[in-house]
């Protein structure tokens, strides 16, 4: 049996499969052990990926040439892109997905990939010669060497699950933890926190009455995550459905408090802010009489719906009883309770931004063990670790991408700098530069990237450069072309915007809000002609080349802003700097930068709770 491999991949969750595929893809032997084959890829929580801020993350790892976008749109049941009634920077894309297609479809796109390996067992140590990992021992005594080792392990090192009073070992409900990583890792002086997560009841839906729950659809002409023409967007798109919890549902849960092990001091790890449970959600937001639901459905072929929005740690009888009181689960069975679980993590900042350790050479770490929560921040670092791993041990410098590059730039910026002492989750409002880094421009930020480094095969770049072309050409074609007011200005007022009394470039009047490319050229026959000819009818090129029109201010200042930032990076701070007289800095950042006193302003900017703005007027302050 061969032991010997370039790199070891601890855990085959969303972080381990796209470390294992980035590697392998790009050249090393990889070995991938997880502890049950069949989850390979597996949904833990809710079946969905994207969303606010995530979304971008899935475009991103596929614009780098990862797999999690194509996985997702080959398993989705329904798409759709969140907050388009707001700008561009803000929209974000979301799959509904079939669960077992999605774990399957992984195990598939692994098992085509020569370079990886499998092995069925818990990894119990490491194995180390001074301060360089060599490879792993596993439960079975078998030792694998290698030149790296990834650790993945999500939420299986020393895991707790917690329903009521009840506690049981395990990292999934129904699955062991593993342990000896942890105690070892701490012998050597890397740092260990506690983190806890949860997830609500799975629903039989044979049981839901939907006829009094909203329909929640997806979008009616759905896209899809992947920019590569391999997948297609979801046909024949199943329905969510939104429903409420009301004042009975609040009592009922309330009463089950006492036993709850988040306030009877059970659980020790701090939760996700942002993804809270629903009696932490009770307490936090009293005011409040009632809070959203969604019924998710679980896949095609199966009754399972997972309840988003009722994570859950209390009793079995009390999530029951307060489920009966839910408007469409006045007859709800349940297929397992939701529960809380508890697991270690390692701090971040013990990382460089490759996610290396700094304490053993060729040690990388990705997803929940870095303290994130979410599928897609997990195979976003799972993507980088892959790539910095296999560079690494080839002798090459390691990718970083910068915060005006990449979501996934923030995210590892924000961690191994700022660190984090909860579940950290993405969102849109981390980013500084939110406009440059949409979700529908990931290619032309990071294509290039991917194919340099050898992970984006050479036939997705060229698709890539036709893209790009087709982009320029459109934009060229309305710099170029002017349009008569006889010809426009009934489509103006149609609008409601002012009519024209001379000729105007289409570049001049798109920049209007009021008018959208799509709509001007369905009104204009012989230009809508000339520029499906130059888009071959793809309209991502319409949106994408819109954008680059329409905010072409906006993205120019934020492009001076990050040339000026990373010029600024080594600025000097004043040691004596009251920030206190800075009524401007919000109350936090005042407070951070007195007690912590950063030297430069790069030093600054990665102070948790210092906000973006903060560092604006900081940089304002210094005659910057």
């Amino acid at each position: 049996m061969k032991t010997d491999f370039d790199i070891i991949i601890i855990g085959a969750g969303h972080a381990g499969t796209e470390a294992a595929a980035a590697a392998a893809r790009m050249g090393s032997k990889v070995l991938l052990i997880t502890m049950d084959m069949t989850k390979i890829g597996q949904m833990s929580c809710n079946p969905a990926m994207g969303g606010i801020g995530k979304g971008q993350l899935i475009r991103e790892i596929d614009a780098l040439g990862g797999l999690s976008g194509i996985v997702s749109d080959l398993s989705a049941i329904q798409f759709k892109i969140l907050n388009r009634s707001k700008g561009p920077a803000m929209w974000s894309p979301r799959t509904q997905n079939d669960r077992w297609l999605f774990a399957e479809t992984w195990r598939k796109k692994l098992e085509e990939i020569s370079n990886v390996s499998f092995w069925q067992d818990t990894v119990t140590r490491l194995i180390l010669e001074k301060n360089k990992v060599r490879g792993v021992e596993t439960n079975m005594g078998i030792k694998f060497y290698s030149s790296a080792v990834i650790i993945t392990s999500g939420t299986f090192l020393n895991g707790i699950i917690h329903v009521g009073q009840n506690q049981t070992t395990g990292g999934r409900i129904g699955e062991k933890s593993s342990t000896g990583i942890s105690e070892q890792l701490e012998t050597v002086g890397i740092k260990k926190g506690r983190m806890k997560t949860g997830t609500p009841p799975r629903i039989d839906g044979r049981t839901i009455d939907f006829s009094s729950l909203e329909k929640q659809p997806g979008d009616e002409k759905p896209e899809k995550f992947s920019f590569w023409p391999e997948t297609k967007p979801v046909e024949n798109q199943l329905d969510c459905y939104l429903t409420y919890t009301n004042p009975k549902v609040h009592t009922i849960l309330q009463e089950g408090f006492e036993q709850s092990p988040m306030f009877t001091g059970k659980i020790k790890g701090m939760g996700p802010r942002y993804c809270p449970s629903i009696e932490d959600k009770i307490v936090r937001f009293s005011e409040k009489k009632e809070h959203q639901l969604f019924l998710e459905p679980e896949g095609r072929n199966t009754v399972e719906y997972y309840l988003n929005g009722f994570s859950s740690s209390l009793p079995l009888e009390v999530q029951l009883k307060a489920l009966k009181h839910i408007p469409g689960l006045e007859n709800a069975k349940i297929f397992r309770p939701g529960y809380a679980i508890e697991y270690d993590f390692f701090f971040p900042t013990q990382l460089y931004p490759t996610l290396e350790s700094k304490y053993i050479d060729n040690l990388f770490f990705a997803g929940q063990v870095n303290g994130t929560t979410g599928y897609e921040e997990a195979a976003a670092q799972g993507l980088m670790a892959g790539i910095n791993a296999h560079l690494k041990i080839h002798e090459k410098e390691g990718l970083v991408l910068k915060r005006h590059e990449a979501y996934i730039g923030v995210l590892i910026d924000d961690l191994v700098y700022k660190g984090t002492e909860e579940p950290y989750r993405m969102f849109t409002s981390r980013a500084e530069f939110r406009i440059t880094l949409r979700h529908n421009n990931a290619d032309a930020r990071l294509s290039p990237i991917g194919y340099q480094i050898g992970l984006l095969e050479k036939n997705k770049y060229q698709f890539f450069l036709k893209k790009k072309e087709k982009i320029e050409r459109v934009i060229g074609f309305v710099s170029e072309t002017s349009i008569d007011p006889e010809a426009i200005n009934p489509f103006l007022e149609k609008v409601g915007t002012t009519p024209i009394n001379q000729k105007l470039k289409i570049k001049t009047l798109l920049s209007r809000p009021q008018i959208s490319i799509v709509d001007l050229i369905n009104f204009l026959p012989e230009i809508y002609t000339k520029i499906q000819r130059i888009t071959e009818n793809d309209n991502s090129v319409l949106e994408a080349a819109e954008v680059e029109i329409k905010y072409a201010g906006y993205l120019d200042r934020e492009k001076m802003l990050a040339e000026k930032i990373q010029k600024l990076e080594n600025l000097k701070l004043p040691p004596t700097l009251n920030y206190h007289a800075l009524q401007a800095l919000s109350t936090e950042a005042r407070q951070k930068l007195s007690a912590l006193k950063p030297t430069t302003l790069g030093e600054a900017s990665r102070i948790s709770g210092v906000s973006p703005s903060d560092i604006s007027i900081l940089m304002v302050h210094l005659g910057r």
